[in-house]
């Protein structure tokens, strides 16, 4: 048994609360995580939401964790104690589409990263009292100081790169970057549309300026990352609130070959599509409840289709990732401005309000 300094969520409507709380050793297949630091993503306020059932509560979220193995499970052999570790989303490892390397299209990936229990259905934490607490949110819940993962969900990584940068591309990072590389292959010369500059939307913007995009048009409403987003590799910003957004975006041309949707807003994804030029595709990712509708006849020529992760194998693509990012050509670090653990709520108050664009909680 381990003892951990975590953040739990116990109300909806209420802050973080910082507590002791004691994980079960790790059983076949898993391994026991240091994290020294954890992303903080929009997913994670679906998991703080309620709407994933009353027995969701009390739990512990987190899935963009960094840190070092302190202890591995029977059968681990891709990490051992001291290996420096990414921790990403879990998959089942045996159906075909894991078996064809494509671990985004897991049969059961809402079961193993979105119900916070292992595949059995069973939570290996408790609080002081003894009380059960879910801690297996995507396979890791990293709001804390030590997470059991699976070993799907582990990447190993080099040590000298500082953990305290890396855990952003276990998700967001990953989710952006690999939406262009992975399922867009956008090419040099084609150009796309962001709608949504946040960690996301701008990791995307990153990876199509590495693709050699002909045109980058970055759309939010938020003067300030309209500015980050030309910055990094945007050609053209777009206020989201223009009277006529799809005019805006497409500008002189006849439509994007690609657009690209992180906010899950529904009159928003429905101009993703329309900005489109025949043919074109467009690439949700948004994490909401709202619906796509559009009229059959403006999907003519054009497909849609909703992303996992960027379509990535984060064993393949993480690595990549911080290669590129040494050699000076994916910045993703500009993102992040760091908190301690007990300020995390004031993190998810300032992610919300647009203040930071990627909190990174620091573990004491």
């Amino acid at each position: 048994m381990t003892t951990s300094l975590s953040a739990v969520i116990r109300d909806p409507a209420a802050p973080f609360s910082i507590e002791s709380i004691h994980l079960d050793d790790p059983g076949p297949a898993e391994a026991l995580v240091r994290i020294v630091a954890t992303g903080f993503c929009h997913t994670d306020l679906v998991g703080r939401s309620g709407l994933l059932g009353e027995h969701f509560l009390p739990a512990v979220l987190g899935h963009e964790g960094a840190g070092i193995v302190e202890k591995v499970g029977v059968g681990v052999t891709s990490v051992a104690p001291g290996d420096h570790v990414v921790l990403s989303f879990d998959s089942c490892g045996v159906c075909a589409s894991c078996h064809a390397g494509r671990p985004t299209d897991c049969e059961a990936f809402e079961a193993r990263n979105l119900l916070g229990l292992t595949p059995d259905g069973r939570r290996t934490a408790r609080d002081a009292a003894g009380a059960p607490i879910t801690n297996r949110w995507f396979g890791q819940s990293s709001f804390g100081q030590y997470a059991l993962a699976t070993e799907r969900n582990l990447v190993k990584v080099r040590d000298d790169v500082p953990l305290e940068k890396l855990g952003p591309l276990g998700c967001g990072v990953q989710t952006g970057a690999g939406s262009v590389l992975n399922v867009m292959r956008l090419g040099a010369g084609q150009s796309l549309a962001v709608f949504g500059a946040g960690a996301v939307g701008l990791s995307a913007i990153m990876a199509a300026k590495l693709c050699g995009a002909g045109e980058i048009v970055a759309v939010d409403l938020n003067s300030d990352r309209r500015d980050l987003a030309l910055e990094l590799g945007a050609t053209r910003a777009v206020d989201g609130s223009d009277g006529d957004v799809v005019a805006a975006v497409r500008g002189d041309s006849g439509g994007l070959d690609f657009s690209f949707d992180t906010t899950g807003v529904a009159a928003v994804m429905a101009n993703a599509v329309r900005v489109l030029r025949r043919p074109g595709a467009c690439v949700l990712v948004g994490s909401g409840l709202e619906m796509l509708t559009v009229h059959p006849s403006e999907l003519t020529g054009k497909t849609v289709t909703f992303s996992y992760e960027g379509g990535a194998v984060p064993q393949n693509f993480i690595p990549r990732l911080i290669d590129l990012w040494q050699r000076g050509l994916f910045p993703f670090d500009r993102l992040i401005d760091t908190y301690e653990l007990a300020d995390i709520s004031r993190a998810e108050v300032d992610a919300a309000a647009g203040v930071t664009v990627k909190p990174v909680i620091v573990m004491p």
